[in-house]
């Protein structure tokens, strides 16, 4: 888990969600033990491979 004093968050994304997706994205939450910013992050770095990649790059 990393330090938010040595890697600081200052930019907010937000989406609009149905019902049925908040559900899920609830339910995600507790089987994984998992904030929502922290999963939803995971499903990016899931989503383009190579993000992870060119963050550390920077």
């Amino acid at each position: 888990m990393s330090n938010s004093k040595n890697n600081p968050r200052y930019n907010v994304v937000s989406l609009r969600v149905t019902d049925e997706e908040k559900a899920v994205i609830d339910l995600a939450t507790r089987r994984t033990r998992k904030s929502i910013s922290r999963l939803m992050r995971e499903a990016i770095q899931m989503y383009i491979p190579h993000l992870e990649v060119s963050i550390n790059k920077r």
